[in-house]
């Protein structure tokens, strides 16, 4: 039993949640206090006793991450009866492991309970498939990361990490690359309505190494060599950006877990929240009434910071749902659409939320495990549709590079339809 204990720790880490392409029905609960958010880091990340991660997966209850980890530490130490409860917690979120893992788990667990586990064992369900690709982004673009669409002049500019560029189509539709002097890697980017400019994000996050210097920060993408820009700070590197009602911008920073932002007079980019109480911040998203932001941390949930005091809490569920592995998220009303590329079927879901936006009260998946997908990345918002990259190619570079044998592919730009 033991000895198969890595080859089962891959398979949990390789497989993913899904859930019933259905809507869940709403629920009624009275408003309560905030959930506090435990402060995560990278020594968070490297808990691996029973009794840390059971209490760690009491702070983050909607993580399917955390319940992976706890699974595994159950196994070691053969607390068999354990792992059955930890198996019904992912049964009843819809979870799927991964056709390895389905046939070992039940051998790993012991003959008494092997059938216990095996009936709380999902088989994939269907995919849920409904959007069309809508532009497709020439393969020289390379690792293409977020999308910016003019809904009524049907153009589109993405953001390209390997060849640190936009790129975006022209009037009578084809392709023009836009180089930016000095840029990093380019990754969010944002329309500016009070100015017409457009904001992009420019970093290191492929951590890729060479001799040029490079700006970090926040830069135009339409004024020329002589747009505004402002720069980071120190050891900081922004990637997924938002743009507020107020004008505000919020990025975040994923490799050191901090939240920035850019006032609209755009002079100095702060720090809204420094690292240290979130590991991997990604999808930004402010609230309905503009008071509080939403932070998607990649392995825990989904953080809310109150724009007012910064005190951060957790947004918490009154149904069964998993909000961990999420990479891009959007507010639309008084709901949250998050793209879950960290769960396996990866999906896109609907998280319908409580009067004061603390709380899940339904939710609905929108897509999953299409058949087109290689890693759906970051999109755009529009009023009927969400855009977004069908197929990253994140798995295709090192550090910047290409990997031995691979080829970038031309980036498919899916639009998928939005429903009240």
């Amino acid at each position: 039993m033991r000895a198969s204990l890595a080859a089962l720790a891959l398979s949990l880490v390789a497989s993913g949640c899904a859930v019933d392409g259905g809507e869940i029905a709403s629920v009624s609960v009275p408003a309560q206090p905030a959930a506090d958010w435990r402060p995560v880091d990278a020594e968070t990340g490297m808990i691996a006793d029973v009794a840390g991660l059971t209490a760690l997966s009491e702070a983050f209850p909607d993580s399917s991450s955390v319940k992976l980890r706890l699974l595994n530490a159950q196994l070691q130490a053969g607390e068999g009866a354990a792992m059955l409860d930890t198996l019904r917690w992912l049964n009843e979120r819809g979870y799927v492991f991964s056709e390895v893992a389905r046939g070992q788990i039940p051998k790993l667990i012991g003959e008494k309970l092997a059938q216990d586990a095996t009936a709380l064992l999902l088989a994939p369900p269907d995919p849920v498939e409904k959007s069309e690709v809508v532009w497709t982004v020439p393969a020289e673009a390379g690792l293409v990361e977020s999308v910016l669409v003019d809904v009524e002049e049907g153009r589109l500019a993405v953001t390209s990490i390997a060849t640190r560029s936009l790129w975006g189509t022209t009037p009578d539709g084809s392709w023009r690359q836009v180089e930016l002097a000095g840029a990093d890697n380019l990754t969010g980017i944002v329309y500016d309505r009070a100015t017409g400019d457009i904001w992009v994000s420019s970093g290191n996050v492929d951590q890729s190494e060479d001799n040029d210097e490079h700006f970090s920060g926040l830069m135009s993408g339409l004024k020329g060599p002589g747009g505004p820009r402002v720069e980071a700070p120190d050891d900081v590197v922004l990637s997924d950006l938002h743009r507020a009602e107020d004008g505000t911008l919020y990025a975040s920073d994923p490799l050191n877990g901090g939240v920035y932002f850019l006032g609209p007079e755009r002079e100095a980019i702060g720090a809204l929240l420094e690292p240290g109480t979130l590991r991997s911040p990604q999808g930004l998203a402010t609230s309905e009434d503009g008071k509080r932001l939403y932070v998607s941390d990649y392995r825990y949930g989904i953080a809310i910071i109150d724009l007012a005091t910064r005190e951060v809490s957790r947004l918490r569920s009154d149904i069964p749902v998993i909000l961990d592995g999420t990479d891009a998220l959007f507010r639309r009303g008084n709901s949250l659409i998050a793209i879950q590329n960290g769960t396996s079927p990866m999906r896109i879901t609907q998280f319908d939320l409580s009067d004061d936006g603390t709380r899940v009260v339904g939710h609905r998946i929108l897509e999953m495990a299409h058949g087109e997908w290689t890693e759906p990345l970051g999109g755009y918002l529009g009023q009927n549709a969400l855009y977004y990259v069908g197929n990253g190619q994140w798995d295709k570079y090192v550090a910047g590079v290409l990997g031995e044998g691979k080829e970038p592919a031309p980036t498919q730009i899916r639009r998928l339809p939005l429903t009240d």
